[in-house]
């Protein structure tokens, strides 16, 4: 039996040469050892896809994980230097790129380190050994005769081969599986990662140089707008395209049906005909009918929806005597990315090939949506991964990537760029879902939870395009032939969707969770950092609280008498003993505290939170002066860039609790601007304190997500345990807090 497996890059270098890969061995012997390999391996077999060595003795790294901001690809370049015995100044990376990368799929879910950055450890390992077998052979010594410096291979006697040379002139000596024969280092060995090292993509942002998409200028590049409709539903009646076509600059008016753009010599003429547009453009009334917004809470749980009991245990059984029963609803609203930089994109179609630089999370899964709404074959159609100003999670980083291919279609040659403007990122960009979490358990006289019983509504996180029956592209809803969105994917525990961390990691003996996907969405929603982790953290960790409260138990033993995970027990007891927690502490009206502690999805980081604040019962307003965290994310690649990501997930994570809600009216978005979506400014950010629990011994798990859900809940911990104010539906803005001390 015999497959040929070759990458594009590989193909070339082999100009037209078949190689034929043939095994023998038993299926079962075959499904055993792909079963060993980290799962990006298992469909990115190829080694040189991985890695390949340079006629400088440097090595270029391809990864399928894109640099979010998250430090990702210090990180990777961490790992691979380490097991190939390079410095860093010695390693280039090359971030998901079609063209060139393993096709890694998404960058989603705090996942880089622990299944990229496993990937290419074992991929640099068996690098290593097949450039230090191949110069033994020519060198005629033994492994344990040499000795790898920086790349250089070298022998006592003097004699020496770089990895180039080793190469030189076996091109082909990397063009081979990767398997699971190699084991990279023991952390011990390890001399670069567990080390804060500069990250390398932060120079050219602190100093003002090219870092973003939306920085790119290519040779005769042209500039485009979209005009979007002015609210869901509304289709376009009339535009006058020759009146915009007589504007200075304007090179196109691209119409197809309900899509339009528009093409310029330069930016400003892009934007000024874009207003010309939407003055000569004229729009059906027809619009959806969206919900109350000050009263989802009573609307989400009565949308139709697919029930189903994701967690279940003790059922068969009564529940021990209870002292106390409660029960509590939660609710967060409909959340933006409000990324700084607006949406943009960079597309060029020459010689019937389709280029698209963009900020996307998903660079071959958006390949292939876009492949199918141009009507194009994939392998005429790459995505080059390019940073964008702030993201993490599917903004319209992937819409504006179509906006801009459309647009390239009609100037063949030219690269277009097209940016969004603030109101379309704020009014068409996907928006994470509000959420309605229900929870009501019994605790026995001794203080033990006997009984709990959880609920979630939420619309789905996870409309990415890639997904199975339908696009999930903008643009592609409003051309002549609409395609269709995507139906909502169920997603299994412990990943998740809106259900994501819905499962307490508590022990406890009866329990029943119960996930409702809501299946009616009026609003435009997919994933934003967390997914519904977030939601279900601040609802579950509240109602920790009050249970805690209703027993007369201290917040932190509460926590610690139902956990049996030691690595759960150390996080909690690590951050009581920084923050300096006293059991017993009550606020004193206007000053408190509260905790907090998940495990991401389950089975990801750990972290506890502690929050301090001062609320001001006079005007409302909740400030927070100071953060301590704990951090478990195992072993630890790069300590500086884990703070980074912790810091950022708690910022944002106050930001969210405090200020931030989309806003609308039963016709249409109304939130456009800054002025209608505060973010959390400078000055209100509070001292920061991150612990890291370091575990060179445990596998990494990604740092991204696991700090948000916990400070949420222990902001809201925090402030009833200041001021005796129990509020349970974000964000927690002054008008809620006079509002509820004056019931």
């Amino acid at each position: 039996m015999s497959t040929v497996r070759l990458s594009r890059r590989a193909f070339g270098k082999l100009a037209g040469a078949v190689v034929a890969t043939f095994t023998l061995a038993p299926f079962a012997e075959f499904a055993r050892a792909e079963a060993e390999l980290p799962v990006d391996l298992r469909t990115n077999r190829r080694l040189d896809g991985w890695i390949r060595v340079d006629e400088d003795n440097t090595v270029t790294i391809f990864t399928g994980k894109a640099e979010l901001g998250q430090g990702i690809l210090t990180a990777l370049s961490q790992i691979a230097a380490d097991e190939l015995d390079l410095d860093l100044a010695r390693v280039r990376m090359i971030s998901a790129d079609t063209s060139r990368s393993p096709n890694e799929t998404y960058t989603f879910g705090s996942q880089s380190v622990e299944q990229g950055g496993a990937a290419l450890r074992t991929a640099a390992a068996q690098a290593r050994a097949v450039l230090l077998g191949a110069a033994c052979r020519k060198l005629g010594v033994s492994a344990a005769d040499v000795r790898v410096e920086n790349g250089v291979i070298r022998v006592a006697d003097g004699r020496h081969m770089t990895y180039a040379d080793v190469v030189k002139n076996e091109q082909d000596l990397l063009t081979r599986d990767v398997t699971a024969e190699v084991t990279p280092k023991r952390a011990a060995d390890y001399k670069l990662v567990g080390k804060s090292v500069p990250r390398i993509d932060l120079p050219a942002k602190f100093t003002g140089g090219a870092a973003f998409v939306q920085d790119m200028r290519l040779p005769g590049m042209l500039f485009g707008r979209i005009v979007r409709p002015p609210r869901y539903g509304a289709k376009l009646v009339s535009v006058n395209e020759a009146s915009v076509m007589k504007l200075p600059g304007v090179v196109a008016v691209v119409r197809n049906d309900d899509f339009v753009g528009v093409i310029a010599e330069r930016e400003e003429q892009a934007i000024a005909a874009r207003h010309a547009l939407i003055e000569h453009s004229q729009w059906s009334a027809d619009f959806v009918a969206l919900p109350d917004v000050d009263h989802l809470q009573a609307a989400l749980p009565q949308w139709r929806s697919k029930d189903k009991v994701i967690s279940e245990a003790g059922q068969d059984k009564p529940a021990a005597d209870s002292a106390i029963q409660l029960e509590a609803t939660y609710s967060r609203p409909y959340l933006s990315h409000a990324s700084i930089g607006p949406s943009c994109s960079v597309a060029q179609l020459k010689n019937g090939h389709m280029t698209v630089w963009s900020h996307t999370q998903g660079a071959f899964p958006l390949r292939g949506n876009l492949a199918t709404v141009l009507d194009m074959p994939a392998s005429a159609v790459d995505v080059v991964h390019v940073p964008g100003s702030g993201c993490y999670g599917h903004n319209g980083a992937d819409d504006v990537a179509l906006d801009a291919a459309l647009l390239a279609r009609e100037v063949a040659g030219r690269p277009v760029k097209v940016q969004w403007m603030r109101d379309d990122e704020f009014a068409w960009a996907p928006i994470s879902p509000a959420m309605v979490m229900h929870v009501k358990a019994a605790v026995t006289k001794d203080g033990r939870i006997a009984d709990w019983n959880y609920e979630v509504w939420s619309n789905s996180h996870a409309m990415r395009p890639g997904q199975p029956g339908g696009i999930n592209l903008l643009a592609a809803w409003h051309l002549a032939k609409p395609f269709q969105p995507s139906p909502p994917p169920e997603i299994p525990q412990p990943y998740g969707n809106g259900d994501r961390n819905a499962v307490p990691l508590y022990d406890l003996p009866r329990k029943r969770v119960t996930n409702h996907l809501l299946l009616d969405s009026p609003i435009r929603t997919s994933s934003l950092r967390t997914l519904g982790a977030f939601g279900n953290v601040f609802a579950i960790e509240s109602f920790m609280d009050e249970l805690a409260l209703a027993a007369h138990a201290d917040p932190v033993e509460f926590r610690l008498a139902h956990l049996s995970d030691p690595r759960a027990i150390a996080v909690v007891r690590a951050v009581a003993s920084r923050s300096g927690w006293q059991p017993g502490q009550t606020g004193d009206g206007q000053r408190g505290r509260g905790v907090a502690y998940a495990r991401y999805k389950n089975i990801g980081a750990y972290a506890a939170i502690v929050v301090d604040v001062h609320v001001d019962r006079t005007t409302g307003v909740i400030s927070v002066t100071n953060v301590t965290a704990a951090i478990d994310v195992g072993q630890v690649i790069n300590p500086d860039g884990v703070r980074n990501q912790i810091e950022g997930g708690i910022v944002q994570a106050l930001s969210w609790v405090l200020k931030e809600r989309v806003l609308f009216d039963r016709e249409r978005i109304t939130t456009r601007r800054w002025q209608d979506y505060p973010i959390l400014s400078f000055e209100e950010v509070p001292p920061i304190d991150v612990v890291l629990l370091e575990r060179p011994d445990q596998a990494s798990i990604g740092a991204g997500e696991c700090s948000l859900g916990p400070t949420g809940a222990a902001l809201a911990n925090a402030v009833a345990n200041a001021s005796g104010i129990r509020l349970r539906d974000l964000p927690l803005v002054p008008s809620k807090v006079l509002e509820t001390q004056h019931a």
